[in-house]
């Protein structure tokens, strides 16, 4: 049996810095040493999340990491995504259930505080909830591999972390802080967020991964000195920015990098880009497709001159569609349509295909009912009730699998509905599967040939390999290990 190891964080100077990904790469390498790793992040603000197989709602990120780890996602992975609605409001999902929208202050300011008296304002201790998943976790695996939020020095609001250095406290966890070094100022950030610390959390950050290095690493050995005598802890690793490993991405400044325009020579697939866009992972495994130029935009020209549309899943499908008939687009896809062009509605997106959306109890806003852009003959009425299920289903003859996570129902009993050169559907990872895939691309012009790929598990599995390969080329595990098993 192998030794108890601490439970490790990976805590970051900002946003977007890797935290996400590194956490991943870990529990493939503990995987692949014998341990038995699984994630945990106590609270998630994403707008993509997952259905684990006992239909509970966590985010994307945690099943990731969970697939790495090589076990099967559960809501204790996550047991607080925080679902954006507007600039001010979210849906909070607890336990991968969801129960109800809160303001931001009164969830930062009161729900998120962990009293228990009437100052709580009837809200859920929080804090109790996310220890109490965690506590449970531990007891199953080892380590868990925590991972942070944002950045840990945002001390404004440090007496209501959830996530960052009060769940390390609780977890008694040895923290890794990530810096990354792409987008500037690395010294300053990492020594920044060291020094705003209490010094009880100071001690608990145990050494600092540098990510995203591009260029020769030899440059960087006077810094690593540097930033070690500057903070005192070590650099525990410097990891090479990579173009070529494949790990899906749920931070909303990743979807900021996806490609923007049309191209020649291949099958040109416009996402429309949303306001309230989710779950826009569905679409990485039609991206890498050699046979596709995948992008995102809302220019009405572009979606016209595209050969296939793609409705995303949304957070507020009446919303959207308000905003689609503003700008133009639902005009545009309309006319596509007439044209012969194809049109693929997932989720919020499927909703919007249809002749109309009712919202008689306002659980999405004021508008009670808004037409549709009547491409698909369905009608939509948001109900309390938000449905959340793994699904298989079949499609050209063969068996396919994919998660439901959405808040209306449609008056139809069809998974996948196909109706003239228009698919709708609430199934996320629809386009994850092969034959869909290859459906879609024949009805361009019925020329584009099949693709004999390797199954999408066998490519993840490979992808994370891959991962854990890179990274633990470039950080130090045997020190690691040392500090995990409280020997350093």
């Amino acid at each position: 049996m192998k030794p108890l190891l601490h439970p490790i964080m990976f805590a970051g100077t900002g946003s977007d810095v890797g935290k996400s990904i590194i956490a991943a790469a870990f529990c493939r390498i503990f995987r692949q040493d014998g341990y038995q790793p699984a994630p945990f992040k106590a609270q998630n603000m994403a707008l993509n999340s997952y259905v684990t197989p006992d239909g509970l709602e966590i985010g994307r990120a945690q099943a990731v990491q969970a697939e790495a780890a090589g076990i099967p996602c559960q809501s204790d992975m996550n047991p607080l995504l925080l679902k954006p609605q507007s600039d001010h409001t979210s849906q909070v999902v607890l336990h991968g259930k969801p129960i109800g929208n809160k303001d931001a202050y009164d969830y930062w300011r009161r729900g998120s505080s962990g009293t228990t008296d009437s100052g709580n304002y009837g809200f859920p201790n929080y804090r109790d909830e996310v220890c109490k998943a965690f506590d449970r976790l531990a007891t199953k695996y080892n380590p868990i591999v925590m991972e942070g939020a944002g950045s840990i020095a945002e001390i404004n609001l440090r007496d209501r972390d959830l996530v960052n250095m009060s769940m390390a406290r609780h977890a008694k966890a040895d923290v890794i802080l990530v810096g990354d070094i792409d987008r500037g100022g690395v010294f300053a950030s990492v020594y920044g967020s060291i020094a705003l610390q209490t010094e009880e959390d100071r001690r608990l950050i145990k050494g600092v991964i540098i990510n995203k290095f591009r260029g020769d690493m030899r440059l960087f050995e006077e810094g690593r000195k540097m930033m070690e005598d500057i903070c005192g802890v070590p650099v525990l690793g410097v990891v090479p920015y990579y173009k070529d490993i494949f790990i899906e991405e749920e931070d909303s400044m990743a979807l900021e990098q996806k490609h923007r325009q049309l191209t020649e020579g291949k099958v040109n697939v416009a996402v429309v880009l949303l306001r309230h866009i989710s779950n826009y992972t569905d679409f990485d495994t039609l991206e890498r497709d050699p046979r596709v130029n995948l992008f995102y935009t809302n220019n009405t020209a572009d979606l016209e001159h595209s050969d296939i549309i793609i409705l995303p899943g949304t957070k507020a499908t009446i919303d959207d569609l308000v905003e689609l008939r503003r700008n133009g687009c639902a005009a545009s896809i309309q006319r596509a349509h007439r044209n012969g062009k194809t049109i693929v509605g997932i989720c919020g997106g499927y909703q919007m295909l249809g002749q109309i959306v009712e919202d008689p109890d306002g659980i999405e806003g004021n508008i009670t009912n808004l037409p549709g852009l009547g491409l698909l003959p369905i009608r939509t009425t948001m109900q309390q009730t938000k449905t959340t299920r793994q699904v298989t289903f079949e499609f050209d003859g063969q068996a396919c699998q994919g998660y439901e996570i959405h808040q209306g129902q449609s008056d139809t009993e069809e998974q996948v509905l196909i109706k003239d050169n228009c698919i709708g559907t609430y199934i996320h990872g629809f386009l994850d599967n092969q034959p869909v895939i290859d459906y879609l691309l024949k009805t361009v012009n019925g020329q584009w040939s099949m693709v004999n790929s390797q199954s999408l598990a066998d490519f993840k599995e490979q992808q994370y390999d891959r991962l854990a390969d890179h990274v633990r080329q470039h950080v130090d595990m045997e020190r690691i290990y040392k500090i995990l098993s409280g020997n350093d």
